[in-house]
């Protein structure tokens, strides 16, 4: 991938990481709390967090030291 690409794709999981912190919110505001959903969301909400660290790791040159 290139850096423009990465760039790209980190956006679109960011814009997507947010929606589903903001699902997550409304979800546990609401008077009927379905556990099951919630737990997927966020399992998919952690999966992304990962995802964007691997792309942001592959923008950063490595350093020796």
């Amino acid at each position: 991938m290139s850096e423009e690409e990465i760039q790209r794709r980190l956006g679109l999981l960011r814009v997507e990481h947010r929606d589903l912190d903001d699902s997550i919110t409304a979800l546990l505001a609401s008077s009927h709390i379905d556990q099951l959903q919630l737990a997927r969301l966020k399992r998919r909400k952690l999966r992304l967090k990962d995802e964007i660290a691997v792309l942001e790791d592959q923008l950063i040159p490595d350093i020796i030291a």
